[in-house]
């Protein structure tokens, strides 16, 4: 049976959410908050566009989304592969969404908002990391901020070393767009032993 209506997801789901899930949520960055967006390395930013959502990663050293007062958030654009997706997506529509991890940590923080894309050189150069200034920074309005709880992380065992697996047993870069028909046998080839030593030259 497919859920078509709101009344059909309220019987599949017949519980209400707990007052908890629905206190935690905040309309601005409080103080507690900021401390677990100043301690993540990474997150995820979902866009819309033309075909659909979009998410795209988003990572740095601890603390690389700037908390710029309650209800502002600074993303730096990293240099990247230029597709532009996020970008693209967000000068059509600004609604945004970011789900914010920290290693260890089982819980995450979820932000939804709007987004405005700057290139102000004052913004950029707060951003600089070993002298080099991201393209640009997104600009956050935060509409709401709330955490994630700990069960699908736990589930996952997202941090357990134990789990982790080992990247030779899976596709490389260049296997992967040789299959989507970017690439020759060869180029894929030369693709993949040059991919580690270029990713180290071109993080900023």
């Amino acid at each position: 049976m497919q859920i078509t209506t709101l009344e059909q997801l309220r019987a599949a789901y017949p519980s209400e959410p707990s007052p908890n899930a629905v206190a935690k949520e905040s309309a601005v960055v409080t103080p507690l908050y900021e401390k677990l967006i100043k301690t993540s390395p990474f997150c995820v930013v979902t866009t819309v566009g033309d075909g659909g959502l979009d998410c795209s990663p988003r990572g740095d050293g601890a603390g690389f989304v700037t908390v710029r007062d309650s209800g502002t958030l600074e993303v730096p654009d990293r240099r990247g592969n230029n597709r532009l997706d996020t970008l693209h997506n967000l000068i059509k529509d600004p609604r945004i969404g970011l789900i914010f991890l920290i290693p260890g940590v089982s819980e995450c923080v979820r932000v939804r908002g709007t987004a405005a894309i700057r290139t102000d050189e004052d913004l950029l150069a707060s951003h600089a990391v070993k002298g080099k200034r991201p393209s640009s920074v997104i600009v956050v309005s935060v509409a709401r901020i709330y955490f994630q709880c700990a069960r699908a992380v736990i589930r996952s065992s997202l941090w357990n070393p134990d789990h982790h697996v080992d990247r030779g047993t899976l596709p490389t870069a260049g296997q992967l767009t040789e299959e989507a028909g970017g690439f020759s046998r060869a180029e894929r080839i030369a693709y993949d032993e040059e991919l580690a030593g270029r990713q180290a030259r071109t993080l900023y």
